[in-house]
């Protein structure tokens, strides 16, 4: 069910006029009365203007090609941060009323002059909304970050007392700092109250679902990000559980999911006709979020929550919708206890023996040509196990290998690649179509390893082809890039709770809203 259009009916026009000399009046004077009003007042509908964006991110081939602000590429001329802040000067501040400039060239060459004219008229604008502050905040926050990634500094230059962003892990580690000390300075997220558990407000937390549950039950908590006044919120949080969705309203034996589509379909209708917000921006500014493979598929039931709200998913496939610019890849992180304890660290390199590891069982294609090539040669160097012998232990194995493989099941998320950070072994990402979580800021490049599903035969030929001088960078990365990806229990700066709302803040920047405006 798509909201219903908020569009203004176009007032009732008379069909004859009768030419007395006060009618002609009217006729003529009311007509361009009628123009210079539209015209400086704009359309009466709710508006949403993309910006350029500052997440260009695209994979080919499965490898990662950028052209995010973050790597410093946002420098050309198809970069424009201000082409949508027409209201706002981006260093002014916020008075209770701001000045809109307008700018008029004259061409004077009939007179003979050889330069133009430049008249500069000014008119007072009342700021009337907190939407307009906000997207005051955003336009000056988009400007700084702008700046900040002219720098091409390896070492962030603003000063941070918890941690300072450097080296290659980052795009751009200047503009990712600014970045987000402009998050914690003004994003704000309003958690819609309606909805009841445990389908909404709540989810997993000691599960390979865990991601959901602790993001979820952290918005619950309200101690960061969150306020109480949706007017001041910059974006707005669709609370239910996709996990809690299928595994109270699936029906397995039908394999019929029409009773997880009309609650979302349901949910949205609720909040789109008891708040404004929904319908304002045709939900570009809402955000769900899911760890379960069929994130997409609900999504999808609400046409505008598909293709216009930011979607954060583990599933963040290419060939099934997912769109970079506007959805965030969230890290699969499997928490059986529901604690990271006993997880991170791991040997020093040089006590590391085996090349590459996997276990798992068959999951999907890439999984069986994985399988099905590595699995019976018992090489020494490229262990590959459907299930462990017993008595042997995973994480041993983790912590001992040099290389650890992280290949797509069904979908192409894995628990694997937060597996292998966690314990400092350098993750080889194979996949088809997938985007690795905070991908507009981290260069994974620079810390893991890509192999195209065509090379699985050639894995151990690609990976004793890496230098030891190359892996000791690289597992140095590893272990520098882990604080993105670790789950407090009380949020740490920078850790990946941050890193998921700064995920959905970068989304928002990218975005200019415009209210209804009031006749």
């Amino acid at each position: 069910m798509t909201p219903p259009s908020s569009d203004h009916k176009r007032p009732h026009t008379p069909s004859s006029f009768r030419f007395s000399s006060l009618n002609l009046v009217w006729f003529l004077v009311v007509p361009s009365t009628v123009f210079f009003l539209v015209s400086t007042l704009g359309p009466h509908r709710p508006s949403i203007s993309p910006l350029s964006s500052l997440l260009q991110v695209s994979f080919s081939n499965n490898s990662l090609q950028g052209s995010s602000i973050f790597n410093g590429s946002s420098i050309d001329s198809s970069f424009q941060l201000e082409a949508e802040t027409d209201y706002f000067v981006s260093n002014m501040p916020l008075p209770d009323a701001i000045i809109e400039k307008h700018t008029i060239q004259h061409d004077m060459s009939k007179n003979n002059e050889s330069e133009p004219v430049v008249i500069v008229t000014s008119k007072i604008v009342k700021k009337n909304s907190k939407l307009e502050r906000n997207e005051a905040n955003l336009a000056r926050a988009r400007s700084s970050i702008k700046q900040a990634a002219l720098a091409r500094n390896l070492t962030s230059t603003h000063q941070d007392p918890d941690y300072v962003p450097y080296g290659p892990i980052y795009r751009n580690a200047n503009a990712f700092h600014r970045s987000y000390l402009e998050m914690e300075k003004v994003f704000k997220i309003y958690v819609y109250k309606e909805g009841e558990p445990p389908i909404f407000h709540n989810g997993p937390c000691r599960s390979i679902y865990s991601s959901e549950g602790r993001f979820i039950h952290e918005l619950e908590k309200g101690n960061f990000y969150t306020t109480q006044d949706p007017d001041e919120a910059l974006v707005y949080f669709l609370p239910f559980s996709v996990v809690m969705l299928v595994q109270y309203l699936y029906e397995p034996e039908t394999s019929n999911t029409d009773a997880i589509g009309r609650t979302v379909v349901d949910y949205i209708d609720v909040i789109s006709g008891k708040y404004p917000y929904w319908n304002r921006s045709l939900g570009a500014d809402h955000f769900m979020l899911s760890c379960h493979d069929w994130g997409p598929r609900t999504s999808s039931y609400v046409p505008h929550l598909f293709h216009k709200s930011i979607r954060v998913l583990c599933n963040a496939n290419t060939s099934e919708g997912f769109n970079p610019s506007k959805d965030a890849s969230f890290p699969e992180i499997n928490l059986l206890t529901g604690e990271v304890e006993g997880l991170l660290g791991g040997p020093s390199p040089s006590h590391r023996s085996i090349l590459a590891f996997f276990a798992g069982r068959l999951h999907g294609y890439i999984r069986y040509l994985l399988l099905n090539e590595w699995k019976d040669k018992r090489d020494p160097d490229v262990q590959v196990f459907d299930q462990l012998p017993k008595g042997v232990s995973y994480m041993s194995k983790l912590k001992n290998s040099r290389f650890c493989l992280c290949p797509s099941g069904y979908e192409v998320a894995s628990p694997r690649i937060v597996e292998a950070i966690y314990a400092e072994c350098v993750p080889v990402l194979i996949s088809d179509n997938y985007v690795p979580p905070f991908s507009d800021v981290l260069n994974w490049k620079s810390f893991s390893i890509q192999i195209a599903v065509k090379d699985i035969p050639n894995i151990k030929k690609i990976l004793m082809g890496v230098s030891q001088r190359q892996y000791l960078r690289m597992q140095r990365r590893v272990k520098q890039v882990q604080r993105h990806f670790v789950v407090n229990a009380t949020p740490k700066r920078y850790d990946v709770f941050h890193m998921i709302n700064h995920s959905i803040w970068l989304r928002r920047l990218n975005i200019h809203i415009r209210d209804f405006h009031q006749s």
